[in-house]
């Protein structure tokens, strides 16, 4: 990297309104380290309590998504290492905080998780309670990672509908872009 795309970077971070951003591979250290920094960073900010937790909450989902997902796919050490690796970052929108990450996903996988996104997107906010709370007692399928409340627990947090884009990114992968307003 040289002087000029480092200052490119800054004005890009400066133009979005960048607050913090990560790009490699999570692991749950660097999970918990990067969660750390948000909490005092909003905490500095005088943020109100319950805007922190959700913009934390939905800053672990996302990044735990990342986690989760390479390692359920199955796929040999280097391949797992690509998937894991992907990008977050927090954005101050006016009034509100954008939590916007980025990773590989195989392109088999795109088509679900489209469907399920936009089941979610397409929610009202009583509809998006009746489906978290009928999930909450549906049993956990065998070798899941969680209860797949994840995507209908940032839908009930984000102050707009959930948006998210699949593009190309080889023969193999798209990349997969999820913004969550709060």
């Amino acid at each position: 990297m040289n002087q000029n795309d480092m200052t490119a970077l800054r004005e890009i971070f400066e133009r979005c309104h960048i607050v913090l951003s990560f790009n490699g591979p999570f692991s749950q250290s660097v999970i918990e380290e990067l969660g750390e920094a948000i909490r005092r960073h909003l905490e500095a900010q005088t943020q109100p309590r319950k805007r922190i937790a959700d913009v934390f909450s939905v800053y672990i989902e996302v990044t735990q998504n990342i986690r989760h997902y390479a390692e359920s796919c199955g796929l040999d050490d280097a391949h797992t290492a690509r998937l894991n690796a992907g990008t977050v970052l927090i954005a101050r929108e006016d009034d509100e905080y954008a939590v916007v990450s980025g990773n590989l996903v195989l392109k088999e996988h795109a088509a679900a998780l489209s469907e399920r996104l936009d089941s979610v997107i397409a929610m009202d906010e009583p509809a998006l309670k009746a489906a978290y709370k009928e999930r909450l007692r549906a049993p956990v399928e065998d070798g899941a990672k969680g209860a797949g409340l994840g995507f209908l627990q940032m839908g009930r947090k984000a102050s707009r509908p959930l948006s998210y884009s699949l593009s190309d990114a080889d023969e193999d992968h798209a990349f997969f872009t999820l913004t969550v307003v709060i």
